[in-house]
Formats: C-alpha cells, structure tokens, sequence
C-alpha cells in the first residue's frame, strides 16, 4: 500500500522563488510507485493552498488555487484538512516533505507543527534547525569544537540607535573590510561587503531589514568550500565541491542569476585538507543535533592554507545547480535513491 507524502514548499522568506524550484525535483525525483504525493504551496502572503499538479508549480499558476489545506496539529489525526467553498476533506498523510528554505520552514517553525501533529517529516528537527538557521548561535556553538571561523562581533538592531558605539566596538575588533549578515536570513539574503565605516553603516542598516539580530565577520580570502552531510545516528559526508562566484562574494544574485558561477565537484585539494573539512562537517552536524540533511560551508584560506567555517545549512536547495545534490550524485547517489532515503530517515526518526 502506498504512503502519503504531502511537499510543502513557497513559504514567507525571501526564499520563496528559490523554494518552488526545488520542489518540482524533489517531487519528480519521489518514487511514485512507493508514494502518494499531494502538494501544498504556501505564498508569500502566508496563505495555504493545496496544489493538483507539480505543473503548477513549474509555470507559476500554482498561487492562484482556490482550495486551502492546511496539516492539522492534532496528533490524533495526522492529517491536511483541505477547504473548499462548499466542503472539507480530511486526507491522511504520513509523512512531510519541507522544501520551504529560509525563515518559517527551515528555523524550527513548520519543525515545531509537526511534531505537534506526530507526523514524520524530512530533515533536521526544531533545535538543530533553529541553531543553524541562526548563525550567531551556530558560532556559540562552533567555538566549542575548536574549529577555526571568522572573527566576528555580534551586533542587535537596538543597538543601531548608538551607531558611533557599535562602530568602535567592529573597528576593535576587526579590520575592513568585513562582511555584514543577518543572522537568520538565508541564500545570502541582506549580505553585503563594507570596506569603509561609511559602507559599514550602509551595510548593517540593509541587515537589519531582513533580521534584528547582524553578524559583523572578518573577511576571509580563499577558497569556498562546501559539504554535504547525510544520515541520523552515523550521519557520513559526501566529496568536496568548490564554489567559483562569478560575483565578489557567492550573494543571492550570484548563486540564482548569473550564468557566470560555477561549481566544481573533486576539486583539487591537499587529501588531508579534503578529509579535515569532511570530519569537521560531520562534527559541526552532530553539535547541532543534525538529522536527515545538511549543507556545510567553508573556506579555505589562501594566506595560511587553513580550513575554516562558514555556515551550515539544514534545508539546501534541490534545484538543478544546487550543490547537495550534485555532490551525492557525483558518489553515485542518485536525486531519487537520496530523496528515498531522506524519506526512509523520517520514518526510522519517527519510529
């Protein structure tokens, strides 16, 4: 008997177009003999609609559905609950498939709803999800493993009402120029380089549009570096790909717009180098309680040939330049083995 997978996808961030990409290739990589799939789409307005068809998705019309579904939180009926004018329907499901990226679906939220409802999902649960999507946590959180990452000075957006205080407590502490971050916007979202005080102000009032909580970080010149994790208990990590940003720095406009980027499965790199970032993938996934998928990022810096830290990501994109799964492909793994088994993760966790 088949189960019912129900995709989420769109959502409230800034995400959101980036999000209905990667449904339409986690829903046609689903193995249709094994599952039932039924589709939910979220604008960006908030709203819960159900979706008939990934087409819909892929040309855009999917928002202007009439139909609301929305997953109940009772426990007791692990089901969507979906509105007409004229009816209600209840249709079970048994497990949630999240491609919403960014805020309210890769920050614990949508995590917190379902285990609310007891329904198995994809992915990693509320905590690790809140951690990471977080970077000034995920750093608290670093600095405990010894693991090298930019100097940073965390700033909130009160304190932008004493500018003159906040610039002398970055200009202590760092030198221009630095890169100023939203602590949980994602896909480089309000990401900016500042190498002047006059851009510095700029650039944390642009943050501070996107989170009240900015990151002021140390700018590392190097290599970018990225890793995918998989797994629970004994999570593994793929290969190495490497990021060439056709922009200064790998920013949204980037990583979604430009033909120019490009990335590079099996780069060339030192094998112990290769192997470090590996580990420390792993390590960095286990610290914040990972499960299911992530994304971690780094650096390899050119002056002192050291790896460092980045950012990880619990939701990375499936789209078809997306690095998590290129990565697994290029160790054999296809987008509909590694959809299976992040589906069969959700189970075992669940179970």
């Amino acid at each position: 008997m088949k189960k019912t997978v129900a995709v989420v996808f769109g959502g409230r961030s800034s995400e959101h177009e980036v999000s209905c990409i990667s449904a339409g290739t986690v829903i046609r990589s689903i193995n249709k003999e094994r599952y039932e799939v039924v589709l939910i789409g979220i604008t960006k307005d908030g709203r819960w609609l159900w979706i008939e068809d990934v087409r819909q998705i892929e040309d855009g019309s999917w928002a202007e559905s009439k139909e609301t579904a929305v997953i109940s939180p009772d426990a007791g009926q692990k089901m969507i609950i979906k509105l007409t004018e004229k009816s209600v329907e209840k249709i079970p499901v048994d497990v949630v498939f999240s491609v919403l990226h960014g805020l309210y679906g890769e920050d614990g939220t949508i995590q917190g709803l379902l285990e609310m409802a007891q329904i198995p999902y994809v992915g990693c649960g509320v905590l690790s999800s809140a951690v990471s999507m977080d970077k000034w946590y995920t750093k608290l959180i670093v600095d405990t493993l010894g693991i090298r990452q930019a100097q940073y000075v965390p700033v909130a957006k009160a304190d932008l009402a004493q500018m003159e205080e906040v610039i002398r407590r970055v200009e202590e502490t760092l030198s221009y120029p630095v890169f100023v971050k939203p602590s949980n916007a994602g896909s480089s979202r309000g990401v900016s380089k500042a190498e002047n005080q006059t851009e510095l102000v700029e650039a944390l009032h642009m943050a501070a549009e996107h989170d009240r909580k900015i990151l002021v970080e140390e700018t590392i010149v190097g290599r970018e570096l990225e890793c995918a994790v998989l797994g629970g208990i004994s999570p593994r990590a793929s290969g190495v790909g490497e990021i060439l940003a056709a922009a200064e720095f790998y920013d949204y406009e980037a990583k979604y717009h430009s033909e120019d980027s490009k990335t590079v499965l099996s780069p060339e790199l030192p094998a112990e180098k290769e192997e470090e970032l590996r580990e420390d993938a792993v390590r960095i996934f286990r610290a914040v309680d990972g499960y299911g998928l992530a994304r971690v990022d780094f650096f390899l810096e050119e002056a002192t040939g050291e790896i460092v830290f980045n950012e990880i990501n619990t939701l990375p994109g499936f789209t078809s330049i997306s690095m998590y799964p290129m990565l697994w492909e290029e160790r054999g793994i296809s987008k509909e083995a590694l959809v299976e088994k992040l589906l069969e993760l959700a189970f075992n966790r669940h179970e």
